[in-house]
């Protein structure tokens, strides 16, 4: 069962949560913006800005609740329609693999109506903060490109170990049901074991990647203050509109390679339900 034909007969309704999630991550990224213009006009004895950020806020509510009850029963339809296929695939295969590649299916799915809008809204967001900030301090969005560049390096430099890990934690997942049909108590518990072990690995190795990227972006945080503070930024909305961006910044590129790690997992897995 090939992913990308279930994916190509859903393009039009595909399309359409695409749509809907540009829209909400925009009106995301314009929100520090407005706190720091509400901030200004109530300053000045105006509360045009506390109105324009509320009408923000509802068009937000109304994007996002669509959005999701569109994409829960989309999603729903393609689980179904994805297992069914996988499954028919597999007449020959032991019910062990079966049971973890709808697992693993699901998972797919998962990704698509949860993590999916998640990578969107950290990747247009980082792009389009970067952006801001360029408009705020040059100097701070020269800073920011320098530490994003560093922190994919980090992540990029560990993607073999990452895929071998998942291959290995996969493997093990496919004997679960053979296993368990054994009520062999000992069985069960080096499996277990080995699922854990791997589990483990896993974490350690994004603790060891988020770790060293945290203590990057700590930093950058107190150099960008530092240096806005001394750039003599007077209005108080502006300086906290930069703040608020930085701290979006650190928070897109803190996520994106959890979503990279996510990626690589399910590019592990696309090639074991597409194997038969």
């Amino acid at each position: 069962m090939k992913i990308m034909v279930i994916l190509t007969e859903n393009w039009v309704k595909l399309c359409f949560t695409l749509f809907l999630l540009l829209i909400e991550a925009g009106i995301a990224m314009l929100f520090p913006l407005f706190i720091g213009y509400a901030i200004d006009h109530v300053i000045n004895g105006s509360y045009v800005g506390v109105i324009q950020l509320g009408f923000l806020g509802f068009a937000s509510l109304i994007v996002g609740v669509g959005r999701r009850v569109f994409d829960s029963r989309l999603y729903a339809q393609m689980y179904q329609t994805m297992g069914v296929r996988a499954i028919s695939n597999m007449k020959d295969a032991q019910p062990s693999i079966k049971s973890a590649r709808l697992g693993m299916i699901r998972e797919w799915v998962e990704f698509m109506e949860n993590s999916l809008p998640e990578l969107i809204h950290a990747v247009l967001g980082l792009f389009g903060v970067i952006l801001i900030i360029a408009t705020l301090n040059l100097r701070v969005f020269y800073a920011s490109l320098i530490v994003s560049l560093v922190i994919f390096l980090v992540y990029g430099l560990t993607r073999k170990k990452t895929m071998r890990l998942n291959k290995s934690s996969n493997d093990e997942w496919e004997k679960q049901v053979d296993i368990l049909n054994r009520n062999d108590k000992h069985a069960l518990s080096l499996h277990l074991k080995e699922m854990m072990k791997w589990n483990v690995r896993l974490s350690d190795l994004e603790a060891g990647n988020f770790s060293i990227s945290w203590i990057i972006l700590i930093s950058f945080l107190l150099v960008s203050i530092h240096i806005g503070v001394g750039n003599g930024m007077v209005k108080y909305g502006a300086l906290f509109s930069l703040i608020m961006y930085i701290f979006q910044y650190m928070e897109n590129v803190a996520n994106l390679p959890l979503f990279y790690q996510n990626w690589l997992r399910l590019k592990e897995i696309k090639g074991r339900i597409e194997s038969l």
